[in-house]
This record gives structure tokens, C-alpha cells and sequence, in this order.
């Protein structure tokens, strides 16, 4: 089982910011830079590009409406998608907010959020949300 599995059923702490039948949207705890948003499928599969073309379209569809909101609340040019999965066995998508290509740099230090700051963060995120 891996820690995104974990966070989905709730037995790992999250900062969620949406949640379907087939995906959890949460706050990186080591975000590049605030509003960085992760979205992991709930069934676990290691690589991206070995989920089905179905649940493939859905993600976008998903994610969509969530980078709508991090791009409303956080200050940015646009939100940025990256997807390189190494850190953990379970494909997952990052949401960055950008001002430029630097700002995806993954090598670059993490910021450090206090627990208020990442709340904050998911309230301006979810306020934003469709209902």
C-alpha cells in the first residue's frame, strides 16, 4: 500500500482539496510553491501512462476545475502540470501554480507551510470550487 493509498482512506493526514469515486485532490506537504496541488487516482497504478484511457480522460476532467481554482486564489501566470512519479509508486499529476518554467524546477528547495498557511491555503482553493 502505498502513502497515497494511505492518505485516501484517511489514515494519513491531508489537506484535501477534492475528492470523487475515482480521485483525491490534496495539498503537497512539500510544496514548490503554495497552491501546489497533487491529484492521485484511487486505485493504485506505478506508472501514469499504464492507467486506462478512460480513467486517463477523467483525470483532466477532474483536475480541470481545481487548476481553475488554484489559478483564481494563488497569485500566478498560469497552473502548471508535471507529471514524473518517481517519488512514489502510484501515478499522480501536479498542479503548480507558475510564473515561470523555474518555478517547476522539482530539484529547487521545498517551501515550508505551517499547518495555518496550508489551511488557508485549502479554503481559498475549495471556496472556489463548483459546488
Amino acid at each position: 500500500m502505498t502513502i497515497f493509498t494511505k492518505i485516501i482512506k484517511g489514515e494519513i493526514p491531508s489537506y484535501k482539496i477534492a475528492e470523487n469515486e475515482h480521485f483525491y485532490a490534496f495539498l503537497d506537504i512539500f510544496p514548490l510553491v503554495k497552491g501546489h496541488t497533487l491529484i492521485v487516482p484511487k486505485t493504485e497504478t506505478d506508472k501514469f501512462f499504464d492507467v486506462s484511457d478512460e480513467l486517463m480522460r477523467e483525470w483532466l476532467v477532474f483536475a480541470k476545475p481545481i487548476a481553475q481554482a488554484i489559478e483564481a486564489v494563488i497569485p500566478c501566470n498560469r497552473v502548471g502540470v508535471s507529471v514524473v512519479g518517481l517519488e512514489v509508486p502510484h501515478a499522480h499529476m501536479h498542479l503548480i501554480p507558475i510564473n515561470s518554467a523555474d518555478d517547476m524546477n522539482f530539484s529547487r528547495s521545498k517551501l515550508k507551510l505551517s499547518v495555518e498557511e496550508f489551511k488557508d491555503i485549502q479554503s481559498l482553493i475549495t471556496a472556489k470550487l463548483p459546488a
